[in-house]
């Protein structure tokens, strides 16, 4: 399944439906479910805890086999950063400027900014509990879809997803953390 929108992209072209997001958690495992992952899914490449000139080299070695895989590579970022890595789209808060940009949003305020700001997608969360913040406010299926209601552009459930989760937010695509590294971990961790 992939996203279509509107004013951002060409009218042929797509988002995928499925993320991935990169962090300090999942790195070890990166790999092993970028292979997994479907063809043609997208990684966001965050990781905030690398020292710059790592953080520019482990981008380097994911884009390789984002490439073999067809997968979209997005740099969590400035659209100068991203252009200048070769990544697809930036990703970050709301920000007008040149390139493609999915934008996070954890409210009705931050849905209003990325429809200014112009956002091809947006990365709306936590829809459900997570395990990165326990007992934090989640947005749940109904305010979800409320607040995805007000997008004009494709939204993306964040926070807490997995298959199943995903399928209480029929019709919007999702993205996780440790919804889709969880398994590979634990596979790690058995041999």
């Amino acid at each position: 399944m992939a996203l279509r929108y509107s004013a951002t992209m060409p009218a042929r072209q797509t988002l995928p439906a499925l993320w991935l997001l990169s962090d300090a958690r999942n790195d070890a495992v990166l790999e092993r479910v970028l292979r997994r992952l479907p063809r043609g899914s997208g990684l966001i490449f965050r990781h905030y805890h690398l020292p710059e000139p790592a953080r520019r080299a482990r981008f380097a070695q994911l884009a390789r086999l984002c490439r073999r895989r067809g997968h979209w590579l997005v740099l969590a970022g400035t659209a100068r950063e991203a252009r200048r890595r070769g990544a697809r789209a930036s990703y970050g808060p709301p920000a007008a400027g040149p390139g493609l940009r999915l934008a996070t949003a954890h409210s009705l305020r931050e849905i209003g900014r990325a429809n200014r700001s112009g956002a091809a997608l947006v990365l709306l969360s936590p829809a459900f509990p997570t395990r990165s913040h326990p007992g934090a406010p989640h947005l749940g299926p109904l305010r979800f879809l409320l607040l995805a209601g007000r997008s004009l552009c494709p939204v993306v459930a964040l926070g807490g997803m997995n298959r199943r989760t995903a399928r209480r937010l029929p019709g919007h695509g999702w993205a996780a953390i440790d919804g889709l590294s969880h398994k590979c971990r634990a596979e790690s961790r058995d041999s």
